[in-house]
């Protein structure tokens, strides 16, 4: 950032222009009641001087700029800092006494008080180059410390999205392995299936593919979503297995992850109806429970048949993605009973 912070916010500029009115103010207090000058000099020296070293401090941000505090040394800055507050007050009484000499028609007498009090000009001078530049090193400071915070949650929403999107990308293609082979089984077996199959899974396609950049969705929207995977299982599975809804009509505008409920019928259909030559059933429900929007789906299963293995991506999917997206790690309960699997997710309801 090259742009003086004075000149690139109105803010700024505001209160340095009020910090000059208190160096103005307490400038004169000094002329009048500490030196008790005559008044016709107090009001040009103080317009004049206070003119050109408020000119001078918008320069004073090159040299906090360019000697920033953690790329030196503390002597390097200090003698620096100090040879340049030392060159600058030359500078500014230099200008302001061959400018005061063009209005003051008695320059004598000027001259004359102008010496008499040059010391404490000078301590001046030196004391505002310091205080001016401390206000630029805190702004530089500050400024890069809310950029670097600023570009840090933008690295971190990003790897997060990332995250999420590899989370999502990984639903997809597993059903499709899935379905593919189904398909190249029922070509041979029941070519009539296939084709029905083709037009289930080129509209769950048509649907999924255009919402999958959302991080979420109506309820409403995902249930439909499932009707349609539901479809493509029951040419594989026929009677194999019930699906029951149970949904609270409020529950259905509430915005949910998108894509959350498949990997949790697919979970059931892969672990239970996969495994077992009984019906399935499996229900859905949801609810409001405070400040929650509680899914459960409840499925049996069949105990005296090995369950079916595999990489564990289907809860572990939805975990992730819930804790990614409420910052909460407890919003997936599991529990299994010598006959039932049920599976219960928590979506916190947003105000």
């Amino acid at each position: 950032m090259l742009t003086n912070p004075i000149l690139s916010s109105f803010k700024n500029f505001r209160l340095y222009l009020l910090f000059w009115f208190i160096i103005i103010a307490i400038y004169l207090s000094i002329l009048t009641f500490g030196i008790k000058a005559d008044l016709y000099f107090i009001i040009i020296d103080s317009i004049v001087f206070n003119l050109i070293l408020s000119g001078l401090g918008l320069s004073f941000w090159y040299s906090a700029r360019f000697i920033p505090l953690e790329m030196n040394n503390l002597s390097r800055i200090i003698f620096t800092h100090i040879f340049g507050g030392v060159l600058l007050t030359i500078i500014w009484l230099f200008l302001g006494y061959n400018v005061i000499n063009i209005f003051i028609k008695n320059f004598d007498d000027y001259s004359k008080f102008f010496f008499e009090t040059l010391s404490w000009r000078f301590l001046i001078g030196l004391l505002i180059y310091f205080l001016i530049t401390s206000f630029y090193y805190i702004i530089t400071y500050y400024t890069g410390f809310q950029e670097k915070i600023v570009t840090e949650n933008k690295y971190k929403i990003l790897a997060t999205e990332a995250e999420l999107k590899n989370l999502k990308f990984q639903i997809n293609p597993h059903f499709l392995f899935n379905s593919l082979n189904s398909l190249s089984a029922l070509t041979t077996i029941n070519p009539k299936k296939a084709k029905v199959m083709i037009q289930k899974l080129a509209d769950f396609l048509r649907y999924t593919l255009p919402n999958n950049e959302k991080q979420k969705n109506k309820l409403s929207e995902e249930l439909r979503n499932i009707k349609l995977y539901l479809e493509i299982e029951k040419i594989r599975f026929e009677d194999k297995f019930e699906y029951i809804e149970k949904i609270d009509e409020e529950c259905k505008q509430v915005e949910v992850p998108n894509m959350i409920l498949q990997p949790l019928i697919e979970n059931a259909i892969k672990h239970a109806v996969y495994e077992t030559l009984d019906k399935v059933t499996i229900t859905l429900t949801c609810t409001q429970e405070n400040e929650f929007l509680k899914i459960n789906l409840t499925n049996n299963y069949d105990k005296e048949t090995k369950a079916k293995k595999g990489s564990g991506i289907g809860l572990k999917n939805i975990e992730g993605r819930l804790e990614l997206l409420y910052g909460r790690n407890d919003l997936l309960k599991v529990k299994k009973t010598d006959d039932t699997f049920s599976v219960s997710m928590y979506i916190p309801l947003e105000e």
